[in-house]
């Protein structure tokens, strides 16, 4: 995909070839329940054999497949499946990340020690922008503006 690829596009002469359509890369993160090194290896095995894929990380504490390289979501998933394990994109989201890991429906006890279920209403990272700028001009905050 480099120099080579995009001169050939330019000097295509014959409009019969087909485009193809190119993949990113990108890594996908999968819960799956593994008991014993033959279920990681099975899983390990399946996943590897598939086209496009550039590394496979398997944590069997935290039962997380990491699958990295130009591949999609929906096929990593039924692949694992496949497999007679049950499976389903990673749910959980690092605690820090959340503004309110203690809020109803995020905290969860099956989930790995630092991590917390995903809820987009709780998703909001600390100290963003939105967050500092509605702070800044509080009637709550004696210091929010000097000006006036």
């Amino acid at each position: 995909m480099g120099f080579m690829y995009h001169i050939s596009e330019i000097c295509e002469v014959s409009s019969k070839r087909k485009s193809k359509k190119h993949k990113t890369m990108q890594t996908v993160e999968i819960k799956v329940k593994m008991d014993c090194d033959g279920c990681e290896r099975k899983v390990r095995n399946a996943v590897s054999s598939m086209k496009g894929v550039k590394s496979v990380e398997i944590n069997r504490k935290d039962s997380r497949v990491t699958v990295s390289g130009y591949v999609e979501k929906s096929k990593v998933l039924k692949k694992v499946e496949k497999t007679g394990k049950k499976a389903e994109i990673w749910p959980y989201v690092k605690y820090n990340l959340v503004s309110n890991p203690y809020a109803v429906g995020v905290y969860d006890k099956k989930a790995p020690s630092g991590y917390v279920k995903i809820d987009p209403q709780v998703l909001q990272i600390p100290n963003t922008p939105s967050e500092i700028f509605t702070s800044m001009f509080s009637d709550e905050n004696p210091n929010a503006c000097s000006i006036m």
